[in-house]
């Protein structure tokens, strides 16, 4: 006999880690201390919106450059919470950009994919290789962003815009949130759902796609990275990988450390 699957159990990351409050704010304070330490960062501008901007943290002129886009289900924290996980791949010569969006409910998850592409083009006017990474939500995001037809958006850019996506944690398959509190915001229902879950889009024709997932995660965030890394591998490269004795907020700590797998994981996608 099949037992039904608790999604509130398997997706409600603050509940199984407790000590979430403890870790985002040790996340504000070590962002905001690599802000002041990093003189040369600045804000670049995306959108009109107040929260359509982009932290960028150059390590060399003409280099590529990591995206990282934050989670929050959609609804919570901005780029002002991450700035310390640009210190790994700073410290290897590669540029990191941190976007904020706007946030449900005042917008719904396909606003948000339409303003990372927003976000994405933007970054393509400094004539750089792309690499997007995401934690959770950003997961979501950096994935939507590989599987874009980026040529049919604007016939001026390279189909190859973004040439690898490296998701933390991700979420592809909105379906299992709709019956969970985490919904509430978000307002979506099995068809909208499906419309913005880029597991059931297009496989993606170019690039790449690492999903690696934190060893102490639920069941179903073992499952979505398995099930994307399993679908896309018909047509590109992907990976699949635990991040062993790694919860959902400490999932992306290695990110601040240069010497990281993660890390040079990232460095080694961007320059090959």
């Amino acid at each position: 006999m099949t037992t039904a699957i608790d999604y509130e159990v398997e997706y409600n990351n603050r509940a199984r880690v407790p000590e979430n409050p403890a870790l985002i704010a040790g996340w504000a304070r070590d962002a905001k201390a690599y802000r002041e330490a990093h003189s040369g960062w600045r804000v670049i501008p995306y959108g009109a919106g107040a929260r359509h901007t982009i932290d960028f943290f150059p390590a060399e002129d003409s280099g590529p450059i990591v995206v990282f886009i934050h989670g929050g289900y959609w609804q919570a924290l901005d780029s002002s919470f991450f700035s310390h996980l640009a210190a790994g791949l700073n410290a290897h010569g590669v540029s990191v950009a941190i976007p904020s969006y706007d946030l449900c409910p005042a917008v719904s998850v396909g606003d948000i994919i339409e303003q990372m592409r927003h976000m994405t083009r933007e970054l393509a006017r400094l004539g750089r290789r792309l690499v997007i990474s995401g934690h959770s939500a950003g997961g979501h995001l950096a994935a939507c962003m590989l599987a874009t037809e980026w040529r049919a958006l604007d016939a001026t850019l390279p189909a190859d815009l973004v040439g690898a996506a490296y998701t933390i944690s991700g979420l592809f398959d909105l379906g299992p949130l709709v019956p969970t509190s985490i919904n509430s915001p978000l307002h979506l229902n099995d068809l909208s759902a499906r419309e913005v879950s880029p597991l059931f889009w297009p496989a993606p024709s170019r690039g790449s796609l690492d999903a690696v997932v934190g060893g102490d995660e639920s069941a179903e965030y073992f499952r979505q990275s398995q099930a994307i890394v399993d679908v896309w591998s018909v047509t590109i490269p992907t990976r699949f990988e635990p991040i062993p004795g790694a919860n959902h907020f400490t999932a992306i700590a290695p990110l601040a450390d240069p010497p990281s797998p993660m890390t040079l994981r990232l460095k080694q996608l961007a320059q090959r």
